[in-house]
C-alpha cells in the first residue's frame, strides 16, 4: 500500500551517512556511485506494512539524500535501488529487492531465507544472469532509525597493553548454562555483566573480555537446509546494528551499552571481534540483501577478466573492496561508533590481510592503517589483527605496523610441540615464550605485540586438545571434512573420554603446563572461555555451526580447582613485573638490552645452554631466568623450569640465591609442593610439570 502523499520530502544532507533524527524530522543518506534512482521506503513499526515509497531525487557526490520532516526515531525503512542488472559488468541492481541499510544502527523484524532474496531466478539454468521479478520485502529484516543516547560509562584507566590478559568469549555460549543466572537473560548481552560473571572473571585476573561478532549478522541458508546454524557468527551483514538475538530485551542499544557500563565498572575492557573482510551475501550466487544491490561495483572486490565473479581472498565468496574511499569510510564510521556511542576499547579484525592488501599487495602503509593510525579516537583502542587469510601474501605475522597486535599461531603450535615433547623444539619455544622479538622488536614492537595463546574459538578446545589425536566433527555434517587437520594435539594415550585416572591425571597436568606457560610468557596472554572451566567440545575441533551443549559453557561441572590455578597463576603475572615487561629483556651485552636487566637460558643443571644443546633433538628440559637489578638492592629473579619429557628429571637451581616456589604444576591448584628448595638446590621434577620460583640474591 502506497501512502506516499502522508509524507514529504525536503533535499537534506549528503552527511552524516544513514539515517539521524533531530527530534524535527529525519535526514537519510545513501551511497550508490553507479544507481540511477533510489527510493526510500517507509514501514510499519513491525516492518509488516509498507507505508510509502519516496524518491531521494537529490544527489551529491554519489551520496543519494533527503529529509522526511515530522518523521520519529523508531521509523522503519529499507531501500529500493534502480540501475543496469549487467552482472559482467559488475552490475546487479535490482528494485525488486528491498535492501537494508549500511549505516542501519538498529534492525526489525527477522530474516526467513526465501528465494525470492537472489536478485537471479535460481531456477534459471543461466544462474545469477537471469533477472528475478520477485518482491523480497516481506521475508526481510527491515532498517530503524534511533535516537541519541549517552554512551557507556567509561574505564577509570584504561588498561595497559603489558597488564592485559585477554578472555575470548561467545556472547551466548559464556552464560547460556550458567545456573546462577536468571534464565530469561541466560546467553544475552545482559548476562555478560552479571554480578556472578563479574566475580568470575576479577576472579580469573582476567583484563578484556573479547567477544565473538556480535555485529548483526546473518544465518547461512546452506547451514539451514542442514538444520545447523552459524553460531560464531563470523558473517556479517550489518556493521553498525548489534545481534538482536544476544538481546534479553527489546532495547538492543541500551542492553549493549548497559553491558559495557557493567563491565567498565568492573575494570574490565569489552574488545569486539569484527568482520569486515566480507559479508554475508556470499558468491555471485549470493541473495541481494544490502551492499550487492546498492552498489555492487564499488563494495566488492570483482574479478579483472569478468566482472560477474568475486575476489575471494577470504574463503567466504567475496571480499569487501576496502581499497574503494566510501567503502573505507563505512568501516572507519563502523570502528568509531562502537568506540565512541557504544564504548568499546578494542577490536580483533577478523582475517585482517584483507585491511592492508592494496593493487601490489599487503602493505603496512595502507590507507586502512593510515586512517587508523591518524584517527584521534581509534589511535588509542587497543587493535589486534588475525594476521592471516588465504589471498595472495595472506600470512603476514609479524608484519603489521606499529601499535598493532597480532595472533600468533607460531606461538599456539610451538607450544602445543613442547608440550607434546615433540624432538628439536626448544629453540623455537624459547623464542616464543621470551615474546617472539624475532617477529616483532625490529620494526620497533613491543612484546604485547604478540597474542599468545594455545587455543581459541577456532580448534579443540583445551582440554580436547589434550584428549583427541584426531578431529571429530561429524555433527557439522561435512564428512569430517571440515576443520584444521595440523593440531599438534595428543590424547595421551585414549582417544577421548577416558576412565583411566593415570590419563586424566596427566591430561589435568598438561592443561595446567599449558595455561601456566602462556600467562608466563612474555607479551599479552589470551585465554579461550571455558578452558578454565575444563570445557569439551567432544572433540570437535570446528564448532562454528554448534549452537548446542557442545559449545555453551557448562558451569556446574566445571572444575574449581583449574579456575583456582588460572587465578593463583595470573596474580603472580600481575605481582612480578618482569612478567609484564613493556621491553625486550636481551643479555646486557646484546642489541635491544635494558641497563639492570638480564636473561639466561639454563639447563637443568643450571648451566647456560650451549649451542649443541639447543641442537638436541631429544631435551625436552629447560630453565628461564629473568633478572632484575633495577633500584633494587639486592637483585629478584623469576626462574621457570619446563619438563617436558616423559620422565623424571634432576634440576639443579642457580646458587647464589634465595628460592621460593610460587607455582607447581603438579598441584591442582597451583599451590607449591615444596616449602624450600633441598639442600643444595638439586631436586626432582616430575614428568610433565612445570615450577616458577622467585630469587633474591645474597648481594
Amino acid at each position: 500500500m502506497n501512502q506516499g502523499e502522508k509524507y514529504s520530502l525536503l533535499a537534506g544532507s549528503p552527511y552524516p551517512l544513514g539515517s539521524t533524527a533531530d527530534g524535527r524530522g529525519v535526514n537519510f543518506a545513501l551511497f550508490s556511485a553507479h544507481a540511477d534512482m533510489v527510493e526510500l521506503c517507509l514501514f510499519s513499526h513491525d516492518g509488516q506494512t509498507e507505508l510509502a515509497c519516496l524518491v531521494l531525487v537529490e544527489q551529491t557526490n554519489n551520496i543519494w539524500h533527503g529529509y522526511v520532516p515530522n518523521l520519529q526515531a523508531g521509523a522503519v525503512y529499507g531501500y529500493r535501488v534502480y540501475g543496469p542488472y549487467d552482472p559482467h559488468r559488475g552490475l546487479r541492481f535490482n528494485p525488486n529487492k528491498l535492501l537494508m541499510d549500511p549505516y542501519a544502527k538498529q534492525l526489525v523484524g527477522d530474516f526467513v531465507w526465501h528465494e525470492s532474496h537472489y536478485g537471479y531466478d535460481t531456477a534459471e539454468h543461466a544462474q545469477d544472469l537471469a533477472f528475478d521479478n520477485r518482491d523480497n520485502a516481506h521475508w526481510v529484516t527491515k532498517s530503524q532509525v534511533v535516537a541519541l543516547a549517552p554512551p557507556p560509562r567509561r574505564l577509570a584507566k584504561l588498561v595497559a597493553w603489558c597488564d592485559t590478559i585477554i578472555y575470548e568469549a561467545h556472547v551466548k555460549g559464556l552464560t547460556y548454562k550458567h545456573p546462577e543466572i536468571a534464565e530469561d537473560i541466560r546467553g544475552t548481552y545482559a548476562a555478560l555483566a552479571h554480578p556472578v560473571m563479574l566475580a568470575h572473571y576479577q576472579r580469573l585476573g582476567i583484563t578484556s573480555l573479547e567477544l565473538l561478532p556480535v555485529q548483526g549478522f546473518l544465518q547461512d541458508h546452506f547451514l539451514i537446509k542442514r538444520n545447523l546454524t552459524n553460531y560464531w557468527g563470523y558473517n556479517s551483514l550489518n556493521f553498525f546494528a548489534p545481534h538482536r538475538q544476544y538481546a534479553a530485551s527489546d532495547d538492543v542499544l541500551g542492553e549493549f551499552r548497559a553491558m559495557v557500563s557493567g563491565l567498565h565498572d568492573a575494570g574490565i575492557e569489552v574488545i569486539l571481534d569484527v568482520v569486515y573482510n566480507h559479508t554475508a551475501e556470499g558468491s555471485q550466487l549470493g541473495p541481494t540483501l544490502c551492499f550487492r544491490g546498492i552498489d555492487n561495483l564499488a563494495y566488492y572486490g570483482l574479478q579483472n577478466q569478468d566482472a560477474r565473479f568475486y575476489v575471494n581472498d577470504t574463503g567466504c565468496g567475496n571480499t569487501l573492496n576496502i581499497r574503494h574511499p566510501r567503502v573505507l569510510q563505512l568501516v572507519m564510521d563502523s570502528l568509531r561508533y562502537w568506540a565512541t556511542e557504544m564504548g568499546v576499547d578494542g577490536f580483533r579484525f577478523d582475517l585482517a590481510c584483507v585491511l592492508g592488501r592494496e593493487a601490489l599487495g599487503f602493505d603496512t602503509g595502507s590507507g586502512f592503517f593510515d586512517a587508523v593510525i591518524q584517527d584521534p579516537i581509534l589511535n588509542s583502542k587497543k587493535m589486534i589483527a588475525e594476521p592471516w587469510d588465504i589471498g595472495p601474501g595472506g600470512y603476514q605475522l609479524g608484519n603489521f605496523p606499529v601499535g598493532w597486535s597480532e595472533w600468533n599461531d607460531r606461538y599456539r603450535d610451538s607450544l602445543r610441540q613442547f608440550w607434546r615433547g615433540d624432538g628439536g623444539q626448544l629453540p623455537e619455544f624459547a623464542r616464543r615464550i621470551h615474546g617472539s622479538s624475532d617477529l616483532f622488536e625490529y620494526s620497533g614492537r613491543k612484546p604485547y605485540a604478540s597474542i599468545n595463546f594455545v587455543t581459541s574459538h577456532d580448534g579443540f578446545t583445551l582440554l580436547d586438545l589434550l584428549s583427541y589425536n584426531h578431529r571429530h566433527n561429524l555433527g557439522n555434517k561435512e564428512y569430517n571434512n571440515d576443520g584444521h587437520h595440523a593440531n599438534f594435539s595428543y590424547n595421551h594415550g585414549e582417544e577421548g573420554i577416558t576412565e583411566k585416572l593415570a590419563i586424566r591425571a596427566l591430561r589435568q597436568r598438561q592443561q595446567r603446563n599449558l595455561l601456566a606457560s602462556v600467562v608466563m610468557s612474555q607479551g599479552t596472554p589470551m585465554i579461550l572461555a571455558g578452558d578454565e572451566l575444563g570445557h569439551t567440545q567432544q572433540g570437535n575441533n570446528n564448532a562454528y555451526c554448534q549452537d548446542n551443549s557442545m559449545t555453551w559453557l557448562n558451569w556446574s561441572a566445571a572444575d574449581q580447582e583449574l579456575i583456582q590455578f588460572v587465578a593463583n597463576a595470573t596474580r603472580i603475572r600481575r605481582e612480578f613485573a618482569l612478567l609484564r615487561s613493556n621491553f625486550f629483556i636481551h643479555k646486557p651485552d646484546e642489541l635491544g638490552s635494558q641497563q639492570g636487566f638480564d636473561i639466561h637460558w639454563l639447563d637443568a643443571q643450571a648451566r647456560p645452554m650451549r649451542d649443541t644443546d639447543w641442537q638436541e633433538q631429544n631435551l625436552h628440559c629447560l630453565m628461564w631466568m629473568l633478572e632484575s637489578s633495577v633500584n633494587l638492592a639486592p637483585s629478584h629473579a623469576l626462574l621457570t623450569l619446563f619438563n617436558a619429557s616423559n620422565v623424571t628429571n634432576s634440576f639443579t637451581l642457580p646458587l647464589g640465591w634465595r628460592w621460593r616456589c610460587l607455582l607447581d604444576t603438579r598441584s591442582p591448584t597451583g599451590e607449591p609442593l615444596m616449602v624450600d628448595p633441598p639442600k643444595g638446590n638439586a631436586f626432582l621434577v616430575h614428568e610433565k610439570s612445570l615450577l616458577i620460583f622467585c630469587g633474591e640474591s645474597f648481594g
